[in-house]
């Protein structure tokens, strides 16, 4: 397999100063969920803290390790996926922030921290609609005068209270940030006094100013992703980050075989729906296999590169575009990417543990 993901991390670094001065006042908390998207934890988290980011959003205890053996002492790690005491007691030992979206969680947490004879920081999560995760209205005002108790107590501090929303609409987006605030007036009525509130993702954190609150988790748009059937990249000042690259191996009459690698995350329903960039310009993905092929151009040779997607400098196609094509979202093509597919990064920063 000659395929390889090149990683501009200097693009990345861009993204990072222009979503960051969009949210202003909010922080920016980069997620890195999935290998940060795909890209390498281990050299993006460095460089987005050079770009002056502090915050990071880890889906699991997994990812919250590499972020702090990546980022070392000084970052600021928030992981959501918490499902049992082991989990907890890991998040803690790494000092992350933990979100609780379930009573039952909440009690876990604090039996830790008294095992532990730490306080736990801790972001209550409150379910707006999107029912993923997340404790109920219902729940709600048992919930905030639980935590209070527990703060009291000395066992977890309420730094935050956030959601998950939809983003498919407005009118839904808006419902749910009705609902959020009003849980926030609740957890305040209950004592408590967050200082971070956060909601957005991608889309409306940078589309919407008044999704941004303090905090707001931004992923797939700081790695250059635009959302399916959105604004593109360069509508929102952005550059894809991630080129997959892969070398022409043979030569056949009117076509080039190219070595993408057998299920590394192109998908096969590409195949004669899409442009790839070549040395002469775009050409059709005729294939993607156990030989996947290229339509060729004049002075095809074998050692070629050919771009699979990337930022459509060659006339590929970016990941948001493919998986347009396929119906889904654009970061689904670059999560697929196998771990078995180098990635080469074009700045020369010293590459941390990950």
């Amino acid at each position: 397999m000659t395929a390889r993901l090149i990683v501009d991390l200097a693009a990345f670094a861009a993204n990072i100063q222009r979503i960051r001065a969009r949210l202003l006042p909010a922080e920016l908390m980069l997620v890195v969920k999935n290998d940060a998207y795909g890209h390498g934890i281990g050299r993006v988290v460095p460089q987005a803290q050079a770009a002056g980011v502090s915050w990071f959003g880890a889906f699991d205890v997994a990812t919250a390790r590499r972020v702090r053996r990546a980022a070392g002492d000084h970052a600021r790690i928030f992981v959501w996926l918490v499902p049992g005491r082991p989990e907890i007691e890991d998040a803690l030992t790494l000092d992350a922030d933990v979100g609780v979206g379930d009573l039952d969680v909440l009690e876990d947490v604090a039996a830790v921290a008294a095992a532990r004879s730490r306080v736990v920081r801790v972001h209550l999560k409150i379910d707006t609609g999107l029912h993923r995760n997340g404790i109920r209205p219902e729940a709600w005002p048992d919930a905030v005068a639980r935590a209070r108790f527990l703060q009291d107590a000395g066992l977890i501090d309420v730094v935050g209270v956030w959601s998950h929303i939809a983003e498919a609409s407005d009118e839904e987006d808006d419902a749910s940030r009705t609902a959020f605030e009003h849980a926030v007036e609740l957890a305040e009525a209950a004592g408590l006094t967050p200082s971070l509130r956060h909601l957005a993702a991608s889309a409306a954190g940078s589309m919407r100013p008044e999704f941004r609150y303090d905090v707001a988790r931004i992923g797939a748009f700081c790695y250059g992703i635009a959302p399916a059937d959105g604004p593109t990249a360069v509508d929102l000042g952005l550059t894809p980050i991630g080129r997959l690259t892969a070398s022409v191996v043979r030569v056949e009459g009117d076509e080039a075989v190219v070595d993408i690698g057998v299920f590394d995350g192109v998908p096969s329903l590409l195949s004669g729906r899409v442009d790839v960039g070549t040395p002469a310009g775009p050409r059709r993905l005729v294939a993607v296999g156990e030989e996947s092929r290229v339509r060729g151009w004049p002075g095809m040779a074998v050692g070629d590169d050919v771009v699979i997607f990337g930022d459509g400098t060659r006339g590929e196609g970016t990941s948001t575009s493919l998986a347009e094509t396929l119906g889904t979202i654009g970061e689904e093509i670059a999560v697929r990417l196998s771990p078995g597919v180098p990635r080469e990064y074009d700045d020369a920063r010293p590459a941390p543990g990950s």
